[in-house]
């Protein structure tokens, strides 16, 4: 065979569908329902442009039957609850009808005030009604059966009612959506308005769902300076967490108050002051670098990396050793025997050094037995009665290290054990492991919030073998823990580079450490036995083309590999016709298309639809780069499976997923796939590194396929220039900071 047993000429693009955006007014008739944990509301309507009422839904929580909405969103026909309209965003006001002015009294939204009292209330005073609850309170004795105490608790009701109804305008007039303006009315209280005003740019650090850029403009709105000193301020604080965003722990101050001063039009000494001011008030820290710059830390991430380095340097110090001498040789050469293997000199150097004690960082490629010496060293640990216990960053990760050692492993968040109702760690310096080793893999993945907390739940004499792939891209958080800690010099590091012979069939292997030396990979041969394939195409739209016909048909058919589960799309970038949103429209319309008879939508969601969670969630325990599917999905949210658990999503909580038939490269790490294919272009050249290319190919278990450009590749391979990320925990666990 001279060419790969797929090719592209009959894939076709997926269609593209364009929603207009509508406006509607009327009166709220009734409120269907309410989801107890989101914004999320269903409710009737009467709009009389439409000369009906109509059922509404979306985030408009707060509503009152009654009350008059302007709403902005879109039309749909929902397979099941028929046609509808999908809100986005509205503004509310007090009814003007006696009907609506009897619906909202009588609604319930007035503690005491029973539906009848309320009717006989509104057929007394009519459409006075609301201005008498306003201004003349007292007249209320007029309709029989109302007395002093009645009054003063209707009253009292009515202001409350108008002091929310106040907030929510002032909120609505700045732009706030209704939903977000409740948010904030819930978070602040009484207090709303007054501590908005006060510091509106307070909203991006208290209310999730807003951030900077939408707090600026209700600040500008409500005539704060351009160098205000609390927009400044806010503006570090953002460009700070964009930067954690990108991986680093600190920025150069040069550098933060120069792009501060672009981004907000202020003068350089404005950013310089609102520096100072941030110093004092706590929110930085600013560290001394060589030379004459400065480091800005966020406050929180600072003292995570001081206290990781601390806490490294003690468990480094304070190494209990297992065996020693001819005992530990022994011991490996027993543990050899039970298992049946024979490890090679950098293998038992490896399981010394882990019965040894202390720190200990083991290191290599794919199929040089990495996975053999956890087992080794699993063994001895075990049949000397010590305690151990194994953790990786991510599910799949851990189920997979646990099926290769046949030992328990679980993610480093459920080894801490996270309590939603305290939210903290379980373990931690007051609580820790009870534990003599730990075995964390895929290290490379973990960053430093996410390590600091594992450190500070382990007591000095605890043996950590850190085991993961430094050449791999670093964590998505922030940090660069893996490589840190060698470059350090605190704990030994074994270096694994030789390929064992049960791997050096594969092409994937072979290829991933041609790729990691700066070579370009082998092609293809004739041979039926091929795991590693280059298709060569330079047009995008024929890349994008070719990956779907590789994922729903060739690969399929000829090597059996079923499309959902074991075929995974990893992309350079997220833009683009060959990104990660244009490819996950193309496969998600071609692997599980919608249609009437077919899956309910939740707006973009069908039931089957392969996702990912992009942040971690403690309370429902799914962290960021979880696959799972979706079980159902209707209009009061979406249930998704992760390794058989259903997990809840509201429909205010669908921003924590994404489509993940096509996923970055970067959110693949610690998962493997039976089967990966990448798109790899030149217009992914500010991504073009090579331990981005051997991250995604080290994905693949049984088959990878490369499709695009061979000058692409040659220019990733090429380039051994890693972004450097901002971080000084080396310097720390060198003792030099």
């Amino acid at each position: 065979m001279s060419r790969p047993p797929f090719s592209p000429e009959d894939a076709q693009p997926a269609a593209k569908s364009e929603t207009r955006m509508a406006s509607i007014a009327g009166e709220v008739e009734q409120v269907v329902f309410v989801s107890p944990d989101s914004d999320f509301v269903v409710a009737r309507v009467a709009v009389p442009e439409e000369k009906m009422s109509i059922t509404v839904c979306g985030p408009l929580a707060g509503l009152e039957p009654g009350q008059g909405v302007r709403l902005r969103g879109t039309w749909e026909r929902h397979p099941r609850y028929g046609r509808q309209f999908r809100a986005v965003d509205g503004e509310t006001f007090v009814p003007v009808t006696v009907d609506g002015i009897r619906r909202y009294l009588g609604s319930g939204a007035f503690p005491g005030l029973a539906e009848k009292m309320a009717e006989r209330i509104v057929d007394h005073f009519g459409a006075d009604t609301l201005a008498i609850l306003e201004n003349e309170p007292q007249r209320l004795s007029e309709v029989k059966g109302i007395g002093k105490k009645t009054i003063r608790k209707l009253s009292k009701a009515w202001q409350e009612q108008a002091r929310t109804r106040a907030a929510m305008l002032f909120f609505q007039s700045h732009g706030i959506s209704l939903a977000l303006s409740r948010r904030i009315f819930n978070h602040y209280g009484a207090e709303a308005v007054r501590r908005v005003r006060d510091d509106p740019y307070a909203l991006a650090e208290d209310i999730d769902g807003i951030g900077f850029q939408t707090a600026d403009r209700i600040a500008r709105q409500m005539g704060l300076a351009d160098d205000a000193p609390q927009r400044v301020t806010a503006a570090l604080v953002h460009i700070l967490k964009q930067q954690t965003e990108a991986g680093h722990i600190f920025t150069p101050a040069d550098a933060l108050t120069a792009r501060c001063c672009k981004m907000v039009g202020c003068a350089p000494e404005a950013a310089a002051a609102a520096l100072a001011d941030g110093i004092a008030a706590g929110k930085f820290v600013v560290e001394a670098l060589p030379g004459s710059q400065d480091a800005v830390f966020l406050k929180g991430l600072h003292h995570c990396e001081v206290e990781l380095a601390a806490g490294l340097r003690r468990l480094a110090h304070s190494a209990i050793p297992r065996l020693a001498g001819t005992d530990c040789a022994k011991a490996v050469a027993s543990g050899e025997r039970q298992l049946g293997i024979e490890l090679a000199d950098r293998q038992r150097e490896a399981v010394g050094r882990a019965l040894a004690g202390g720190v200990l960082v083991i290191t290599g490629g794919p199929g040089t037995g990495k996975t053999t010496i956890v087992r080794a060293i699993l063994n001895i640990y075990q049949r000397f009665r010590h305690r151990v216990r194994l953790a990786a960053p991510t599910g799949r990760a851990a189920k997979r290290l646990a099926e290769s050692t046949g030992a328990e492993a679980c993610t480093v968040h459920r080894l801490l054990e996270f309590s939603p109702r305290e939210r903290r760690f379980l373990h931690n310096a007051e609580h820790p492991l009870k534990t003599d080793l730990l075995v964390v893999d895929e290290a490379s993945m973990i960053d430093t919030v996410l390590m600091y907390h594992l450190v500070r739940a382990l007591t000095p004499g605890t043996t950590l073998v850190l085991v993961g792939d430094v050449d791999q891209l670093p964590s998505v958080g922030p940090g660069s823990v893996l490589a840190d800690v060698i470059a350090s010099g605190l704990a030994p590091v074994v270096i694994l580079n030789e390929i064992f012979r049960q791997a050096q069939r594969s092409r994937i292997v072979i290829n991933a450490h041609r790729i990691n030396a700066g070579e370009m990979p082998l092609r293809e041969t004739a041979s039926e036995e091929n795991d590693f394939y280059f298709i060569e195409k330079s047009d995008p739209r024929v890349v994008s083309e070719t990956i779907l016909k590789l994922v729903v048909e060739r690969i399929p058919d000829r090597f059996g590999f079923d499309p959902m589960e074991d075929i995974q799309v990893i992309t350079p970038m997220h833009r683009g016709e060959v990104g990660t949103h244009q490819l996950n429209a193309l496969l998600q319309a071609a692997l599980n298309p919608a249609g009437e008879s077919g899956p309910q939508t939740a707006g973009r969601w069908r039931p089957g639809d392969k996702v990912m969670q992009i942040r971690n969630d403690y309370d429902k325990e799914v962290f960021n780069g979880d696959i799972g599917r979706v079980a159902s999905a209707g209009p009061e949210g979406v249930t998704v499976v992760f390794d058989g658990r259903p997990v809840l999503y509201a429909l205010s909580e669908l921003d924590d997923l994404v489509l993940a038939y096509a996923v970055s490269v970067h959110k693949s790490q610690g998962s493997e796939y039976p089967c990966i294919v990448m798109p790899l272009m030149t217009q992914h050249y500010l991504m073009l590194q090579r331990n981005l290319v051997y991250t995604a190919i080290t994905r693949a278990r049984r088959l990878a396929v490369i499709v695009g450009q061979r000058r692409a590749l040659a220019m990733a391979v090429a380039n051994d220039r890693p972004r450097r990320r901002f971080t000084r925990l080396a310097q720390r666990l060198a003792g030099q900071a």
